[in-house]
């Protein structure tokens, strides 16, 4: 028998899990699934019909149905008072994950409108239905866990036909990566110092992303590629974030993983530097 079972955190760290376990028994959700899309069409003079632009997903809309169980009317009202406070829309964004025993995925989610506590036959004496609305502005499902890779470093040099001997070294390692899940998925990469000039690319579609900047011992480059979270910041040993977007190379692109191998590689000038690489799976349905 498949058990479905539901954990919210919001903001402030308050978590909630609806299973078939007392006192928060999760009735269905809705909402796994279906998403809508707008479909973006153009069309020519003279032209039948319409060429296909792009399609955008919408943000997904799920409703958690609940029946909260107690044994008097005041373990009740306590319950609803811990749902009411756990969704309370004025927390921002929270993150839900769901399993069922074979799936395991989380979504960041917004609550939309405070829980609905109706009555009728809704409510009895002890037991109460609620119907808990949210809306996830990123529609896609995440695997709960990171990939989380490390790029070896190697050197290679490099000699040219000069009147006097001219060495040129660089420094770097290529992985595949891949991507299972149904789009493509950002990126977040870590260069840990020393390090000068490093460069990102997809070896599978040829867009990279390069710093031209010297990175200290002790010092870290962050680049994250997530839509709306875009990032190229300088960590110091002391915490200090520097934003570092005006040393990025002009020609550079904040590319994503696409679905299925992606050859992933790095290169430095020169130093010794730690590379490391994360993204998470991205999913339509669970």
């Amino acid at each position: 028998m498949t058990v479905e079972k539901v954990v919210f955190t919001n903001m402030r760290g308050q978590t909630v899990e609806l299973t078939n376990r007392l006192p928060f028994l999760l009735e269905s959700v809705e909402g796994r699934g279906e998403v809508d899309a707008d479909v973006q069409m153009q069309t020519a003079p003279y032209q039948d019909g319409a060429s296909h632009v792009d399609t955008l997903l919408s943000t997904r809309s799920l409703t958690l149905n609940v029946n909260l169980i107690a044994d008097n009317r005041d373990d009740l009202n306590l319950l609803r008072h811990q749902i009411s406070s756990a969704f309370n829309p004025k927390t921002g964004k929270g993150l839900l994950v769901y399993s069922n025993g074979q799936t395991e995925r989380e979504i960041e989610v917004v609550v939309d409108g405070s829980p609905a506590f109706p009555v009728g036959d809704a409510k009895g004496n002890w037991f109460q239905r609620t119907a808990i609305n949210l809306i996830a502005p990123d529609p896609y499902w995440r695997d709960v866990f990171i990939e989380n890779y490390k790029l070896e470093d190697f050197v290679s040099n490099f000699r040219f036909s000069f009147h006097f001997p001219v060495r040129f070294a660089t420094r770097g390692d290529s992985k595949m990566l891949i991507n299972k899940g149904d789009v493509p998925t950002p990126i977040k990469v870590e260069f840990r110092g020393p390090v000068i000039n490093p460069k990102i690319t997809n070896l599978s579609t040829g867009e990279f992303i390069k710093v031209n900047r010297e990175i200290p011992k002790g010092y870290k480059l962050i680049l994250d590629t997530s839509f709306g979270n875009k990032r190229v910041e300088i960590i110091g040993p002391d915490g200090i974030v520097q934003n570092a977007f005006h040393y990025i190379d002009l020609a550079s692109t904040f590319f994503n993983l696409d679905v299925g191998e992606n050859q992933f590689a790095f290169i430095t000038d020169s130093g010794s530097p730690e590379v490391y690489v994360e993204y998470q799976h991205r999913y339509l349905s669970v």
